[in-house]
């Protein structure tokens, strides 16, 4: 299956980014934009496993949500 690459550009503050690279340094990653994205998908787990605990009847919001976004961004790259 293919996957389809998004991106997303930040600006960080210099000690947000001094951090994510001595993080990066000190768990090995191939770089400090790699220590980026597993931190990024960290706390998006962490927000839908909070977003389930209030609310399981609303379980799957988070994923429709960004389905939705996808489909609406599907002709930009």
């Amino acid at each position: 299956m293919a996957t389809t690459e998004r991106r997303l550009i930040l600006e960080l503050p210099d000690e947000l980014w001094a951090d994510l690279t001595r993080v990066a340094d000190a768990l090995e990653f191939a770089s400090t934009a790699e220590a980026a994205m597993v931190g990024l998908a960290d706390w998006i787990a962490r927000r839908k496993s909070d977003l389930d605990d209030r609310d399981p009847a609303r379980r799957y919001f988070v994923n429709e949500a960004l389905d939705e976004l996808l489909a609406r961004g599907s002709g930009r790259k």
